[in-house]
């Protein structure tokens, strides 16, 4: 039976982390996912275009991008809206408070929060806020300076990304994994043993491409789990979706310095406004003194520019913490006035990396589980299993008023007892493996 405890937001979005974090580098999965090319990604509405998320440098501005909305369609979820316009789930989260990620309701508009203040950091070469889960690539162009910024992974809570000046050492294409001593320990003890050796390919957790730091152990590389981005998923390196690995493998030169900085509250410049973007501090990070250095901040600025701050409005930013730009002096835009201003996009012929339906077959193996009255519930949970690592493909089913989720299909009694062993243990709902015979109605 479906367990009436996960009706519950809270536990649902626990479960999500931790289906992309103890798997974190597992090299085991039941399906993945190939793409032949790194997809174009345009939006454009008249002379407004988005293009992989590169935008021009005038040595004033620090905020770059744009907002902008798109209409939900039926079989969306915010995981597959974020990866498309190149977006973390955190970014698309924080910015779409009270929409469900996994079952937003269909003709809803959301928030792409594509507008960035870059980091108080260098602007030459790459800059990596972890509290944004963003990364940002400084080009070289003297005469047309620009930025790349992709969404990112990073490590998890215990295992930091460490902050800190890096340079890129190698890079290479189709990387080999030598698993840590210290994750095969780990994954020993959730008896999921890891190989000291992966080679290239789908199960290989450092995706197609890699870049090697300076720092020993720390890289920055794709993934075979592409909804592990914009989580605290990793054991400290940094990953991209593999589309954009593949811009950053392109774009990135070795010797390129690295600056991993860790800033929630960021202060930015746009036409003389000041801005603010305000991400939720790491647990582990004093936000107290993170608030009380940002307001010293402020003040001086204020006092610098002879302007009042309208702090009502920083507090409710602040509050809010929906990753945002901003402008905060007194009698400046509200942030309703700022998502007003957005750019109406229309929704995509297919959004880029969204799980395919897949058809049944009559030999294949399958696992029914969750089976309830609460056709929401359900949904939710196959729209989960679409998207957390490793995939399990998922559907939603009724009959006699009754819904249930069919997995599957699975090509052996193996995969589906795997299956049904993730379902219990990270998702707490019993299941039932469906033989091909059973399933045909044949005995």
């Amino acid at each position: 039976m479906f367990n009436p405890s996960l009706s519950a937001g809270g536990k649902f979005l626990f479960l999500a982390a931790l289906c992309l974090t103890l798997p974190a580098c597992s090299v085991y999965s039941l399906f993945g996912e190939s793409y032949d090319e790194v997809p174009p990604l345009i939006v454009q509405e008249e002379d407004v275009k988005i293009e992989d998320h590169s935008f021009p440098l005038n040595g004033e501005d620090s905020v770059v991008g744009q907002l902008a909305t798109v209409p939900v369609e039926e079989g969306d979820t915010l995981l597959d809206i974020a990866r498309h316009f190149g977006l973390g789930y955190q970014q698309i989260v924080e910015a779409n408070p009270g929409i469900d990620p996994w079952v937003p309701a269909p003709g809803a508009r959301v928030i792409l929060p594509l507008a960035f203040v870059l980091p108080d950091s260098p602007h030459q070469g790459v800059a990596v806020n972890l509290a944004a889960l963003r990364l940002f690539y400084f080009g070289k162009g003297k005469q047309h300076p620009s930025v790349s910024t992709w969404p990112i992974g990073v490590g998890k809570e215990g295992r930091s990304t460490p902050t800190g000046s890096m340079s890129v050492d190698r890079k290479l294409e189709r990387p080999t994994w030598y698993v840590p001593e210290t994750i095969r320990k780990d994954h020993e003890k959730q008896g999921d043993p890891l190989p000291a050796v992966v080679p290239p390919g789908p199960d290989n957790p450092l995706g197609d491409y890699a870049l090697y730091l300076s720092r020993p152990s720390y890289l920055i590389h794709g993934t075979n789990k592409p909804y592990s981005i914009g989580f605290r998923a990793s054991n400290g390196c940094i990953r991209l979706y593999p589309e954009d690995i593949q811009r950053a493998f392109r774009k990135i030169p070795v010797k390129t310095p690295v600056k991993v900085v860790n800033q929630p509250y960021l202060l930015g410049w746009r036409e003389g406004e000041l801005y603010l973007e305000a991400h939720a501090p790491f647990e582990e990070m004093n936000a107290k003194q993170e608030k009380k250095n940002l307001v010293a901040k402020l003040r001086q600025i204020g006092q610098k520019q002879k302007r009042s701050l309208d702090w009502p409005k920083v507090e409710k930013i602040l509050e809010q913490a929906r990753g945002i730009p901003i402008p905060v002096f007194a009698h400046t835009a509200t942030p309703d006035e700022v998502l007003a201003d957005a750019v109406n996009l229309d929704h995509p012929p297919r959004l880029y990396g969204q799980p395919e339906a897949i058809e049944p077959a009559g030999n294949g193996w399958y696992v029914r589980t969750a089976d309830s009255d609460d056709g929401y519930r359900v949904r939710r949970l196959a729209a989960m299993l679409n998207h957390v690592g490793p995939r399990i493909p998922a559907r939603e089913t009724v009959k006699n008023g009754r819904y249930r989720v069919i997995a599957g299909p699975f090509p052996d009694a193996k995969a589906a007892q795997s299956a049904g062993r993730l379902l219990a243990t990270d998702f707490d709902v019993k299941s039932e493996i469906l033989k091909p015979a059973k399933r045909n109605g044949r005995k």
